[in-house]
């Protein structure tokens, strides 16, 4: 065997873009289903060269690393800069060589020079991204409402349209604006994104998307949710058992949610609505008559956050009570000190939150991951450190930092990238 070279890790060039969608590729192989070159002049216009990173043995791409900038919604409605990480392989010829370790270095560096509070990811497997400082922070649910059995104990307000796919990518885009703006946990969309979701465009080696969508309009006329959904054909011996697959639902009042649900359970030819990536717990099912029409299943963490900017993240959300203590983070990059290790002091309360420098002795030491995983209330704190508690120096200082960092509404995450 040849001896192993240390790979360089830069941006690539535009003419580098189709053997990079190539070296994807090779470690995501499922998703081999266009030619690289037409992938290549899809989305050379749609991407940052700049943040669309190779992992170089020579001429050769043997890892890759693409990340945009994108904005999280923390507790509270405070909303911080975030670097979104996406398309991470490397070469199933060249695993275990610390290509991924050494993109992931880079990345960082490259994360904190632009400001950014944190980087956030979906991990296509568990293991991979806790040792880089990622912890997971939203999870979601499969849930299946057999629409035979539904019916609302509560009347609905506004009334409910269905709009052309135009009409839709006029609407839906500030539609989704204003909801993400109060949901924990959501991501800014890139204005492009509606187009492909709503079929308008196609990307090769992705299925165009064909289907409805439904708006829901307040009293005073305004729009304020809307559901885009399509079709699985079922009909058994005659009988239509029709799947309607609910693609997403989203509104900024939960008396337009609770009506865009009521009018798809009442669709016609339609014996199940099944819907992914939907919360764990579902406030619309309260109003059923018999809430076990509606099943959850395939529970699963979403989003994924990496601390950048401890003090920033922290000071920059709401707190439902009020605690002050030191908190240590422990947090390694390459083998030295990362951007998230240090001391803050929190002062947190319902009126407000103040997290500065510090270096006062800690009440809590935690690593990187685990603080990412609870920052936004969706895991807690005693579940993420379970197999390797934090120290306490203060006796109680976990329980009060876990007690801190929960919140009344689960953070949800709903797009994917």
């Amino acid at each position: 065997m040849p001896p192993q070279s240390t790979p360089v890790i830069r941006p690539v060039r535009e003419d580098e873009l189709e053997a990079w969608f190539q070296a994807t590729t090779t470690a995501f192989y499922i998703w081999h289903t266009a030619d690289p070159g037409a992938v290549a002049e899809a989305r050379r216009p749609l991407f940052d060269l700049e943040r669309v990173i190779g992992a170089f043995e020579g001429d050769a791409i043997v890892g890759t690393f693409r990340t945009f900038s994108s904005e999280l919604t923390l507790p509270g409605g405070g909303l911080v800069p975030v670097n979104a990480v996406s398309a991470v392989t490397v070469r199933p010829t060249h695993r275990r060589r610390g290509i991924l370790r050494a993109m992931n270095v880079d990345d960082t560096g490259r994360a904190v020079a632009r400001g950014d509070t944190a980087s956030v990811l979906i991990a296509a497997e568990w293991p991979i991204y806790g040792r880089f400082g990622y912890g997971p922070a939203t999870w979601t649910a499969r849930w299946t409402t057999r629409t035979r059995a539904v019916r609302f104990l509560t009347s609905r307000a506004g009334r409910v349209e269905l709009v052309d796919l135009p009409t839709a990518r006029q609407l839906l885009p500030e539609i989704y604006q204003r909801y993400r703006r109060d949901q924990p946990g959501e991501l800014a969309r890139d204005d492009v994104r509606w187009d492909f979701d709503l079929g308008l465009r196609e990307l090769p080696g992705r299925p165009r998307w064909f289907g409805s969508v439904a708006i829901h309009r307040a009293d005073d006329g305004r729009p304020d949710g809307y559901a885009r959904y399509h079709g699985q054909e079922h009909w058994e011996e005659g009988i239509p058992d029709n799947i309607l697959v609910l693609d997403e639902l989203h509104a900024t009042a939960f008396d337009a949610e609770l009506a865009l649900w009521a009018y798809l359970a009442e669709i016609d030819l339609t014996a199940t609505i099944q819907a992914d990536t939907r919360r764990p717990r579902e406030p619309w099912i309260w109003h059923l008559a018999d809430a076990r029409a509606a099943r959850q299943s395939r529970l699963g963490e979403m989003l994924w956050v990496r601390p950048l900017d401890v003090p920033r993240l922290l000071g920059s959300r709401s707190y439902d009570r009020s605690a002050e203590l030191v908190i240590e983070v422990i947090d390694e990059v390459d083998g030295r000190p990362g951007p998230a290790a240090g001391r803050v002091r929190l002062e947190a309360s319902p009126d407000g939150a103040a997290c500065r420098p510090i270096d006062a002795s800690p009440d809590l030491t935690l690593s990187a991951a685990q603080l990412g995983a609870a920052v936004l209330g969706g895991t807690r704190l005693v579940d993420a450190a379970r197999a390797r508690p934090p120290t306490e120096h203060r006796p109680g200082s976990l329980a009060t930092l876990d007690a801190l960092l929960r919140t009344a509404d689960e953070p949800w995450c709903t797009t994917w990238f």
